[in-house]
């Protein structure tokens, strides 16, 4: 079980291990300060764009106490909020073909319905069965060496059902994520993906949850878009070049799928050395270039970020100033180019300090991270009007609607700048929010 609440996903998802040396922080690029603007393609109303996924530790992991003040908190500002089936903070919900569990994700979805959250769940991972292990409950050697098995084949079909079960017990769930980041299917990111029997594991579990769900809207491929300094690709920026295997999977599994009512995919601004291209807020065009090459792709599916990663990791930490400034850069990334939903992936712990965290391990009260998210949500959500407004320095990004706007410095110095007609002083790494 340790391992179980001890997973994460990959990209570096625990943003404090990292940051680029002080010659890239203290040059960012401006070239996506002005940017085009991208309208989000058609989103249910008042669809809240941004939200996060609980991982091994969240609110209901600690005290009921606990749990009803973070609840209290996130109620205030409802966003989208999802959960996997198994694993990152869910034990195995099917130990045997006849056998289910179902405490943890009932404690998170209720954790999520409390919250006023808009339920995700993610149809990952397999139980131990289905991947050539034994019947039973999950043990501590298979949590860190199995979870991200891919199931057999021949249990494409029990996994579908499983899937669909999930589907069938939680009616008030509307949204659900296949897979996550081809586990299991690409095991070595030098050589092309399995995405044929991604596709059939897909489509399996597409046809089996809309038989006993036909209202459920249901996303894939939740495929990690990895990038280099070089390589042969048909997408590549001053950020980098994706993994030409990740655009072969891609493109096989939208032309074989059975359906799809939004595309999911995933990435990092770094490169799979972690280097940042140009810098650390340059690096963040490689999120509007993805978004754009998907929409194009696509016909204009809405475009689901289930994760994102700005930090590498090495052995430094960014002050707490720079990583919410490259965090709110990456946000107006997504937001100027259309991203229907993007879904930040909290490292929530129980105790100690947690940079990146959504809100307090110890008193649940709501951090920097988590009023970054809860902004967006109040202020750009996916059917707000985005303005093409300008700073005087190109250094300061910004990102306004009607009755809002908001800036943020790009620099580790103090900035005064012109924007919308107002003069504005910005603190070194400052995120300024100013009405309209």
């Amino acid at each position: 079980m340790t391992a179980m609440l001890a997973a994460s996903c990959s990209f570096g998802g625990t943003p404090d291990r990292g940051a680029p040396d002080a010659r890239q922080a203290d040059a960012p690029s401006t070239a996506a300060s002005n940017s085009t603007i991208q309208k989000a393609p058609a989103v249910d109303p008042g669809w809240p764009r941004w939200g996060f996924t609980h991982t091994g530790v969240s609110a209901n992991n600690v005290t009921p106490q606990f749990e009803q003040e973070v609840s209290r908190r996130l109620a205030q500002t409802p966003m989208l909020q999802n959960q996997h089936i198994m694993g990152f903070g869910a034990l195995n919900p099917q130990p045997r073909p006849q056998e289910f569990y179902w405490e943890d994700l009932d404690s998170r979805t209720n954790l999520m319905r409390q919250s006023g959250g808009t339920q995700i769940i993610t149809l990952c991972c397999a139980p131990d069965w289905m991947k050539g292990g034994p019947e039973g409950p999950t043990s501590d050697s298979a949590w860190a060496e199995h979870l991200e098995d891919a199931p057999y084949p021949k249990h494409f079909d029990d996994f579908a059902k499983l899937s669909a079960t999930v589907a069938a017990k939680y009616r008030d769930v509307e949204y659900f994520m296949v897979w996550n980041e081809f586990k299991g299917f690409w095991k070595d990111h030098s050589k092309p993906a399995d995405f044929k029997g991604y596709t059939d594991l897909y489509n399996k579990v597409y046809d089996a949850v809309k038989a006993v769900r036909p209202d459920a809207k249901i996303g894939g491929p939740y495929l990690g878009f990895d990038s280099n300094r070089t390589g042969k690709s048909e997408l590549r920026g001053s950020w980098g070049v994706v993994n030409q295997n990740a655009l072969d999977a891609f493109n096989y599994w939208f032309e074989n799928k059975k359906g799809a009512d939004f595309i999911v995919v995933d990435g990092a601004s770094l490169t799979d050395a972690h280097e940042l291209l140009p810098d650390a807020f340059g690096a963040l065009s490689k999120f509007s270039a993805v978004t754009t090459w998907l929409r194009d792709k696509t016909g204009d599916l809405p475009i689901w970020w289930s994760e994102w990663y700005f930090v590498p990791e090495d052995n430094t930490t960014w002050p707490e100033p720079m990583r919410l400034a490259v965090q709110a850069a990456s946000m107006i990334e997504f937001a100027r180019s259309g991203a229907a939903t993007a879904l930040y992936w909290n490292p929530q712990v129980k105790q100690g300090t947690c940079q990146g965290c959504m809100w307090d391990p110890r008193t649940g009260a709501e951090l920097p991270t988590g009023k970054l998210v809860a902004d967006f949500t109040t202020w750009f959500p996916a059917g707000a009007e985005l303005e093409h407004v300008t700073s005087s320095d190109p250094k300061v990004r910004v990102l306004a609607q009607p009755r809002r706007l908001l800036m943020v410095n790009t620099t580790d110095a103090k900035i005064t700048t012109t924007v919308d007609g107002t003069s504005f002083t910005l603190r070194p790494y400052e995120i300024k929010w100013s009405d309209r």
